[in-house]
């Protein structure tokens, strides 16, 4: 992107096809590309010529658009969510956000930095059992370059209980989920995509290798139907929460195939068709003693004999 950038600086314009030459990347790259230098701000424009050509340029002096300014209510915002990334603290992500913020009080009115200090204390996160990606930072470098820049890795992972297997593999999306970072793509080894905890990879080595996104991905390939992560069996759950704790079910929405079924006595009852039994099992288990298993019965049988499993052990 920066190549394309400074081609893009340097002249009127250019077609995809110049630039998919000059940077030595496929057009369908040269596409994603434009389409990440617009979204990130830059003046981007395309012109039809008469021959039907298509030519990508910036505004005529964009340099000299004024910068952007925030609002209070905008900093507020940008300083609540940066506060949500507390996990990846020690990590260059960080840096990164240092970085952004940093710009951000230096193009601000001296009077108006002081309030930032303000700002930043109003939108205040809390954490429990946050992951430490801080020893990991090296290995996020990797891996923010190989995604960046769509470079397949050679990936060292070592499974929870299982031996430790290296992977040639293409990174796709990198994931925040329930605390933690996975990344997902595409596994050469086991031909299929695949999910690693960040933490459980041991090395990562950036190959010279580029390769290219398929054009019918989506995140949801990489989840299926799970509740959570794992996509396994598909669960034809229903569960009955009593009216002690229905409001909590009733805030939010759990899966997209979720429905919500009102009993006249105030408890609900939730049905939802999702996979990852060790997940939805975890879910159930944080609302005892206010929840009760309907369907289906193997899960209802597996639910209540660790249960018996916890008192007998007690």
């Amino acid at each position: 992107m920066h190549d394309v950038i400074r081609l893009l600086e340097a002249r009127y314009g250019a077609t995809v096809d110049e630039l998919a030459e000059e940077c030595a990347v496929t057009r369908r790259t040269i596409y994603r590309d434009l389409e990440a230098i617009s979204d990130a701000g830059y003046p981007l424009v395309n012109e039809r010529q008469e021959d039907g050509t298509v030519i990508h340029r910036f505004i005529t002096r964009f340099k000299q658009i004024p910068p952007i300014t925030f609002s209070l209510e905008e900093l507020m915002t940008l300083y609540l969510c940066r506060g949500q990334l507390a996990f990846l603290r020690g990590t260059p992500f960080q840096d990164d956000l240092d970085a952004i913020f940093a710009r951000i009080r230096s193009s601000l009115p001296p009077r108006s930095v002081a309030h930032l200090e303000r700002i930043a204390e109003a939108g205040t996160p809390k954490f429990q059992g946050l992951h430490d990606y801080a020893a990991k930072s090296d290995l996020l470098k990797d891996l923010r370059k190989a995604l960046l820049f769509q470079y397949s890795t050679d990936l060292t992972y070592s499974p929870a209980k299982r031996p430790t297997e290296i992977y040639r593999f293409d990174p796709y999306r990198l994931l925040f989920y329930d605390g933690a970072l996975y990344l997902g793509g595409y596994a050469h080894n086991r031909n299929a995509l695949r999910l690693f905890l960040v933490d459980r990879i041991q090395s990562v080595t950036v190959l010279k290798d580029r390769f290219e996104l398929p054009e019918n991905f989506t995140d949801d390939q990489l989840t299926g139907r799970a509740f959570g992560l794992v996509d396994e069996n598909l669960i034809e759950l229903k569960v009955l929460f009593s009216s002690e704790i229905a409001h909590l079910i009733l805030e939010r929405r759990w899966h997209p195939s979720q429905v919500v079924d009102k009993q006249a006595d105030g408890s609900v009852i939730l049905s939802l068709s999702a996979s990852g039994e060790r997940e939805i099992l975890a879910w159930l288990y944080s609302y005892l003693p206010h929840v009760k298993v309907l369907a289906p019965d193997d899960l209802r049988k597996k639910f209540y004999a660790s249960l018996q499993q916890a008192l007998g052990d007690s």
